[in-house]
This record gives C-alpha cells, sequence and structure tokens, in this order.
C-alpha cells in the first residue's frame, strides 16, 4: 500500500524503505489480529509474541509482566552480542497458535526476551545504520570480487545496536569466505555473520511483478517454500517450457502447486492415455483431453487428422469391453456427435479466425453493393 492510499492520514513509515509503519498496515506480511476485538482477560495472559525483523524474518520472544505491547509496536528484544530493535507481529493467543503450529515449545531455550521499549534517540540510531546498508553492500560486493569468489551479497541487516551486520549471500557451490569476513571486519569494524539463502528467498527479498502481474507470492504471503517437479506441469498439461514454467528466481514457478491436487483428483476417473482403443475398424489413439468437460478426442493410428469426442465414461467402456474380448465394430458407435473433428479446424489461431471474419464481412459489403 502506497503513501497516498492510507486511511489513517498519517505518512507510513513502512513505505519506500523509510522504516516501518506505525500501525502494521503497510509491512510485508503483517499479519491481521482476529481476536483484537476480545478484551485482556478473554484473550488471557500469554506472556510471548512473535516479534518482525527486516524481510519478513520473525521469532518468538518472551515479554516481561511489566511490559504491554501491542501489534504494531517497537520494541527492543535480548540477541547475541547485544540487542535488536523489532516490530511485534503477533501476540496473545495468537502467538500461542503460531508456536504450536511452528512446534515451538515455552521452554525452548533459543527463545529470547523481550527488554523494553526503544526510545527516540535508538530509534534514530536504528534508522541510520538501515541508511548504512546499500553501502556495506556494494562494498562488500566489491571486495568478494577482488578475492575472486563464486558468490553474491544480496542483502545486508545490521542489529540495531550497531555491533553486528549479517550479509545475506546465494552462491551455487561452497565457497570460502574465511578471508572475506577477515577484510571486511577490519574494514567496517563490527562483527560478521554470513548466511546463505536460497534462490527463493533471494526472490522473496528483492520482490517484483509476476507473469500474473501481481506481485512475486513468495515476497508478500507465502512463507513455506516446497519443492516444485516438473509432473506439476505434466499433471496440468502444460508446456515443458522453461521461459513460461521459471519464476524470478529461475526455478519452477511455487503457483505450479497450487491447483495440482485438484488435476489429480479429476484425472483418477479418466484411463492413461497410452492405452489404444481396439476396434474392428483399426486401432483408437489417444489425442487430447478436457479434464473441466470429462472430454477425451481419439483417432484412427491409420488416419490421425480425423478426431472423434468421447465422453470419459464411453472411453471406459469401450477399453472394459477389451479386457473382456467383447468386439468393438468402431469408434463412431461411441462418439458424442456422428461429424468428425478435424485437428485442423480444432486448433484455429486468431489470425485465421480474423480472417474468416474479415472476409465475411467484405462478402455482405459486396452483396449489399450489388442490391444498390
Amino acid at each position: 500500500m502506497g503513501c497516498a492510499s492510507c486511511s489513517n492520514g498519517k505518512k507510513p513509515a513502512g513505505c519506500r524503505n523509510n522504516g516501518y509503519c506505525s500501525d502494521n498496515q503497510c509491512n510485508k506480511r503483517s499479519s491481521f489480529d482476529w481476536l483484537s476485538n476480545l478484551t485482556r482477560d478473554q484473550q488471557g495472559d500469554f506472556p510471548f509474541v512473535e516479534i518482525r525483523f527486516k524481510n519478513g524474518r520473525k521469532s518468538f520472544f518472551k515479554v516481561p509482566d511489566y511490559l504491554e505491547p501491542k501489534m504494531g509496536s517497537l520494541v527492543i528484544v535480548q540477541v547475541d552480542y547485544g540487542y535488536d530493535i523489532g516490530v511485534v507481529a503477533l501476540r496473545g493467543e495468537l502467538t500461542r497458535a503460531q508456536m504450536r503450529l511452528k512446534k515451538v515449545e515455552i521452554d525452548d531455550a533459543s527463545i529470547g526476551y523481550v527488554l523494553r521499549f526503544p526510545n527516540q534517540e535508538e530509534i534514530e540510531r536504528w534508522h541510520e545504520l538501515q541508511k548504512k546498508e546499500s553501502r556495506l553492500q556494494s562494498r562488500s560486493r566489491q571486495m568478494a570480487m577482488n578475492l575472486s569468489l563464486d558468490m553474491k551479497i544480496s542483502d545486508v541487516e545490521f542489529q540495531a545496536d550497531g555491533r553486528k551486520a549479517i550479509f545475506f549471500y546465494t552462491a551455487d557451490q561452497r565457497v570460502d569466505f574465511r578471508e572475506l569476513i577477515r577484510v571486511m571486519a577490519s574494514e567496517f569494524k563490527i562483527k560478521i555473520e554470513m548466511r546463505q539463502v536460497d534462490m527463493r528467498v533471494e526472490a522473496s527479498r528483492l520482490g517484483g511483478i509476476g507473469i500474473c502481474g501481481r506481485e512475486l507470492c513468495c515476497s508478500t504471503w507465502l512463507t513455506d517454500f516446497r519443492k516444485v517437479s516438473t509432473s506439476a506441469a505434466r499433471f496440468q498439461q502444460l508446456s515443458l517450457n522453461p521461459d513460461r514454467l521459471n519464476g524470478q528466481c529461475g526455478k519452477l514457478k511455487c503457483c505450479l502447486n497450487y491447483e495440482l491436487n485438484s488435476y489429480t483428483q479429476v484425472l483418477k476417473k479418466f484411463p492413461s492415455t497410452s492405452i489404444k482403443l481396439k476396434t474392428k475398424k483399426g486401432l483408437g489413439v489417444f489425442q487430447k483431453m478436457n479434464i473441466f468437460s470429462d472430454l477425451m478426442w481419439y483417432s484412427y493410428e491409420t488416419d490421425r487428422v480425423n478426431w472423434f469426442k468421447f465422453d470419459v465414461h464411453s472411453v471406459n467402456e469401450i477399453i472394459k469391453k477389451n479386457l473382456q474380448d467383447i468386439p468393438v465394430s468402431k469408434l463412431e458407435d461411441f462418439m458424442i456427435k456422428e461429424e468428425s473433428i478435424s485437428n485442423q479446424d480444432f486448433f484455429e489461431t486468431p489470425t485465421e479466425n480474423l480472417r474468416k471474419k474479415n472476409g465475411k464481412r467484405n462478402r455482405n459489403r459486396r452483396k449489399m453493393n450489388e442490391t444498390r
């Protein structure tokens, strides 16, 4: 949501990389508090919150009794080698449900603590460190190139106290970056942590517009990157074209899995396309199917030009008769329509359709001119 479209009359700090929105409505992967209409007694006093950091990174922290953070509040949390500032993404019973979903126990030793709310000076220092991240990223890339390292540093995240910075990188192979860490630590005077990320995670960080015209799913709401195989495209009868199937990360699009279960359920009632229909007139071979209309097209093996349209139940009936050695005279006895469908008429291009319409329009004009 852009700054001009905000209904609260405030300029959201989360737009244009200016920080975070004050009402938690402009942040990436924001969570909706569907228990906000309940009172504190009804929600319960669950002493854990989920904190969101840069680029949607989230962690659970324990809240002391003297603090009552709200959704979207900035808090200082305890981390290794100092403290950091994050935004409260979930609280109350929503946090309990999220911890149960991610299988995080309450007594987990990795859970940190919320220390306090930041003052104005700490927030300004935090924003100043965020402005330095792009400069550190470009400088670290130059250092990696000087050391001939086959890696790409995609992002830098400063800790709020300025003592530590996380450098996110992508690489196809294992990279020995020990010398790079020594060079960066000596120049930047901070603790360096290198963290390798997947291509999908990098695409979610950078963001962009997909072929559908919408923002990338991985950069807006998708957090679970599941494996996508080429069989998902085959089940949906898609052309195996890498330019169409690959996303901006260079891998198969995550949206190929969205409707895969529906396709696999419907395809269970369709016979195998490798089965040939045995008739006295000849063998029938598969040509095309439409799973939404339960239709299949077959043609004779000796005449692949003329196609015959069948209902899936009729095809299963022919296969059942073939297994029982019951003779079938010809395919025309089971087809839906008497006339055959030529594959030339079936695959008419938009240019051919436009040419036919223009020809019909010209014939009508000539008839009108002759009557005049």
